[in-house]
């Protein structure tokens, strides 16, 4: 796709549903919320609504959204370990979501939001959600994403404050949020 083909930016209204979105998908972990439909791939709305002259961004893209990115939000490209957001429009590897920035301690806003692309928000791998904003455990199951992944985001976010937050998102432009204080049991799950 051109930057042309589909316009440099999404429309404030759209940005703004997008940003409603995410606060509540993190607001209530587990619990899917949808993203407003446009011609972009629904896992790349987040970073156009977001990002901006001062965040770096990295996308795990096979298809050339990079320079889509950085048309909209004039966000610098950044490395996968120093991006505040970090966009896989394909799976991502444990090798990759490992070596994402968790901030520290005294700076944790620094630590990365993780937005992947995932084949469905169910039908896959369950794991049980708790903790904060979760008001009874919630059984979730994200189809295609490698449940690998869940044992590296624990050992991410076992510094807390410091951690990195993830959104899910589907083709359809579902989003769940899972913020770096949700406890994620990948024990058995009915």
């Amino acid at each position: 796709m051109s930057v042309t083909a589909l316009g440099a930016a999404l429309r404030p209204d759209q940005t703004q549903h997008v940003f409603r979105a995410v606060l509540d998908a993190f607001a209530r972990p587990g619990i899917a919320v949808t993203l407003p439909h446009t011609d972009f791939p629904p896992a790349l709305l987040p970073v156009l609504s977001l990002a901006d002259l001062e965040t770096g961004i990295h996308l795990l893209d096979d298809e050339g959204w990079d320079s889509v990115a950085a048309v909209a939000t004039g966000a610098p490209a950044a490395s996968l370990q120093t991006a505040k957001y970090v966009t896989a429009l394909r799976p991502l590897t444990a090798a990759e979501l490992g070596d994402v920035c968790v901030g520290t301690a005294l700076s944790p806003e620094s630590g990365a939001t993780v937005i992947c692309a995932v084949a469905a928000l169910s039908g896959g791998t369950g794991v049980r959600l708790t903790g904060p904003g979760v008001r009874a455990p919630i059984e979730f199951a994200p189809a295609g994403m490698d449940s690998g992944l869940w044992a590296v985001r624990e050992r991410l976010v076992a510094g807390f404050p410091a951690g990195i937050d993830l959104l899910l998102i589907d083709a359809e432009g579902g989003l769940v949020g899972i913020p770096r204080t949700t406890v994620v049991d990948t024990g058995k799950v009915n």
